[in-house]
């Protein structure tokens, strides 16, 4: 198993991103909470991992730090979470925000995020509740995020923040409507991303 990554960032769209190791570029998908915190590009940057192979892919999934690889290995052994689920997850809500809904049995919040139903977050709280404790999870905000950008790049942004959210599970037209009620002057497309998010779990 390849359990670290390091090297420079060549590349990033979320929710993937490309590293190049002594040449050797690994593709790494990676949840918006490890995006926040990333370098610029062609910086050095340092990812926790982890595998996943099946019969058609071996996939890698990047975390900024051990604390996020381990909730991401918690949530894939609940019953009807998958790698993918997982990942929109942790994209989908912070850190906190999630521990809060296990702990107050808040399943509404939860089928906000692509992909979770009904069923899938009553599970989530049930058998979420008892791991949490036994990971000690810390409950820290997330921050960081690119520098800003001018106002010419401001189209790219927006595309690479609207391809970004339909890739975590949600669908065009709500990508394109979260992004729409933005003011995304100045921000970078990862920063768009969060707000977007933000947004859509608020207003649903």
């Amino acid at each position: 198993m390849i359990g670290r990554i390091a090297g420079i960032l060549v590349e990033k769209q979320p929710p993937e991103m490309l590293v190049d190791v002594n040449g050797v570029g690994y593709e790494i998908l990676a949840p918006m909470t490890t995006f926040y915190k990333m370098p610029l590009l062609n910086e050095k940057v340092g990812l926790f991992t982890h595998m996943v192979v099946r019969e058609d892919a071996q996939l890698l999934y990047g975390f900024h730090d051990k604390q996020e690889r381990t909730l991401f290995r918690t949530l894939i052994k609940v019953n009807g979470v998958g790698p993918k689920m997982a990942l929109a997850i942790l994209s989908g809500i912070e850190t906190d925000e999630f521990v809060r809904c296990v702990e107050s049995n808040d399943t509404a919040s939860l089928v906000r995020i692509p992909g979770v139903g009904k069923k899938t977050a009553e599970r989530l709280v049930i058998e979420m509740r008892d791991k949490l404790k036994s990971i000690d999870i810390a409950i820290t905000k997330q921050g960081g995020g690119d520098q800003k950008l001018t106002a010419s790049g401001q189209h790219s942004v927006t595309s690479d923040a609207e391809s970004a959210l339909i890739a975590l599970g949600y669908k065009p037209a709500e990508a394109s409507k979260a992004i729409q009620r933005l003011d995304v002057g100045g921000l970078s497309s990862e920063e768009v991303i969060r707000m977007a998010l933000k947004g859509m779990v608020k207003s649903k």
